[in-house]
């Protein structure tokens, strides 16, 4: 009964607080009450489920199948999210990072040519290294040696790509020999996808909760018909409800394997990436929420990041790609969320879903494309944050923003994006501008530029 009442208490934040629920989270000291929490979490998870589905679509073009990385994405999100509520105690959702599976499928695997082994890896080893970094809190020195407008640019550029990948696997895009890419026949697929797209995009204007996992469910809805009404491919197939989860991609990463000199170019950008990633959504969510230290920074960083670091490395032997921060954790924010009571919530509501990769795997490519299409628009709200009056710096940004889409490779546009800021502070005399984390980065770069090409 006593837990009831807690439960059941609106706006009361003194009844969580007499749970012992309460006391551990610091319910009550932070201004909020049990039921606001769980509510948070709610919306968090709501907000971000749609990974649960995308994840393993685009896991299974690197070669995983689409069973086992639903499986590790779903234990991976449960594990880090729990941790991150009972350790670091912060209302933050940890799961696998759009962006880290596209570096993953398409520049490690496809791009590259790397097994999906070896790409896990590369996974664990970047993730060893965050840990490193996160133990040794040396955030601050890397922070201030990337300049902040190609932290932005890669950001944005991963967007971009993102939602390039959704446009070709919805067919819109398609490859042309007069003009590269130009826009796909108009039939049946290609129209509901542009439907699933603009009422995904509507249900974003006026806020759904769960905007996108409702334009994933209408979008599998409208293709259900296809090749049994229009003679076209069956995209939408039963296979059951629930089955037992799959855990063969469990332990199949190649540790030794990855540790190759061609390869510590996409260890670094992994790293870079997710590192950045993590930090920018940390700084972002103590802001709108005001989760800060009595220093004004962000609240139980070290510990967050930690989470987020090990919650990389644990994610290759399950079988995904790297597991980060999500920005979707401001939903719950919002919401009032302001403990780790939000991240527990979202990692129960995360495990069901282990045992529902049959009725999961009804959705298929054009249904998921439209998420991919307003990921990548999320993905560039940074683009305001660079200066684009000084050219020096606008210029590297730009690079690394287009080159990851026209390349199809996020990599490439990183390493030019490095390589042109400290070219471009070289000729023009500004040499004290450039970092020592800058100098390795573009040493890096040009590592990778020969070897992989």
């Amino acid at each position: 009964m006593e837990q009831t009442s807690a439960l059941s208490s609106e706006n009361c934040p003194e009844a969580g607080e007499e749970h012992w629920i309460g006391r551990y989270f610091g319910v009550r000291r932070r201004g909020s009450s049990l039921r606001t929490e769980i509510l948070a979490g709610v919306a968090t998870f709501l907000a971000s489920m749609y990974i649960i589905v995308v994840n393993p679509a685009i896991l299974s073009d690197a070669g995983i199948p689409f069973s086992a990385a639903l499986s590790a994405t779903v234990l991976i999100s449960f594990l880090s999210s729990l941790a991150m509520g009972l350790y670091a105690r912060n209302p933050i959702l940890v799961a696998p990072g759009m962006g880290m599976n596209a570096l993953f499928t398409y520049t490690l695997v496809q791009g590259a040519g790397l097994s999906w082994e070896v790409a896990l890896g590369c996974v664990f080893w970047s993730g060893v290294l965050f840990a490193t970094l996160a133990m040794f809190n040396v955030r601050k020195a890397i922070i201030e040696a990337i300049p902040a407008s190609l932290r932005y640019a890669i950001t944005c550029g991963i967007g971009l790509f993102i939602t390039f990948i959704g446009f070709k696997n919805a067919g819109f895009i398609v490859g042309s020999d007069a003009t590269l890419v130009t826009l796909g026949s108009f039939d049946a697929s290609l129209l509901i996808f542009f439907i699933g797209m603009m009422a995904t995009a509507i249900m974003v204007v006026m806020r759904f909760n769960g905007a996108l996992i409702l334009g994933i469910a209408l979008t599998t809805l409208l293709a259900a018909p296809m090749g049994r009404l229009w003679g076209e491919e069956v995209m939408v197939q039963w296979s059951g409800l629930a089955a037992w989860p799959d855990f063969s991609a469990v332990m199949q990463v190649d540790i030794w394997g990855a540790l190759k000199v061609a390869y510590l170019p996409f260890i670094f950008v992994m790293l870079f990436t997710n590192f950045f990633d993590a930090l920018s959504c940390f700084m972002a969510l103590s802001e709108s929420a005001d989760l800060k230290d009595e220093d004004g920074n962000p609240r139980n960083l070290k510990r967050s990041m930690t989470v987020d670091a090990f919650a990389s490395m644990i994610a290759a032997p399950l079988g995904t790609s790297a597991a980060q921060t999500f920005i979707e954790s401001g939903a719950g924010v919002a919401q009032g969320g302001r403990t780790g009571l939000v991240a527990v919530t979202i990692a129960l509501l995360f495990l069901p879903f282990l045992f529902l990769s049959p009725l999961l795997s009804l959705v298929p490519g054009i249904a998921t494309a439209p998420a991919l299409v307003l990921v990548g628009l999320f993905m560039l709200a940074p683009v305001s944050k660079i200066d684009w009056s000084r050219a020096d710096e606008a210029f590297p940004a730009f690079l690394a923003i287009i080159l990851m889409p026209l390349t199809y490779s996020i990599t490439l546009g990183i390493a030019f994006g490095f390589l042109s800021f400290v070219v471009i502070k070289l000729g023009t005399g500004r040499l004290h501008e450039i970092k020592p984390a800058m100098w390795v980065s573009a040493a890096l770069s040009v590592v990778m530029l020969v070897t992989t090409h």
